[in-house]
């Protein structure tokens, strides 16, 4: 069994990451403080840690696309990922990658899709129609 990952991540405004995380992407709160909230991403423990002057990013072509760097994000079924992209679109959420199919045709062809949080924090959501492609070269 996969077991979940943890990843802390800086936010400036805890109210925005508990709207965005919870709101638009339905993810469970867990604990909090003042300071930090746990949520539940897709079975994955990620935190929210209050850094007002946390930034600074690049990116990288990926398959005639900017990815930024860094992002982070959730490889789901072809089903969720499409309610999840319908559910940001409708919450207005703009998308840095619109949700597209990237290396169509090709070993590892994936549908993926970019957006940023409410402190710019960029996030990849990915599905594979056949999940052995995922490491595939």
């Amino acid at each position: 069994m996969l077991r979940p990952f943890h990843l802390a991540f800086p936010v400036h405004d805890l109210a925005a990451a508990r709207a965005f995380y919870g709101g638009v992407l339905g993810c469970p709160e867990g604990r909090s403080s003042d300071q930090w909230i746990d949520f539940d991403l897709f079975g994955h423990q990620i935190v929210a840690h209050l850094a007002p002057a946390a930034g600074g990013e690049s990116s990288n072509p990926v398959d005639g696309h900017d990815v930024p760097v860094p992002h982070f994000g959730v490889v789901l079924t072809m089903t969720d990922w499409e309610l999840l992209s319908a559910r940001v679109a409708a919450a207005g959420v703009a998308f840095g990658n619109a949700p597209h199919v990237r290396f169509a045709g090709q070993p590892g062809e994936q549908a993926t899709m970019f957006f940023r949080d409410p402190s710019g924090n960029a996030l990849e959501f990915k599905a594979f129609a056949d999940d052995a492609m995922l490491f595939a070269t």
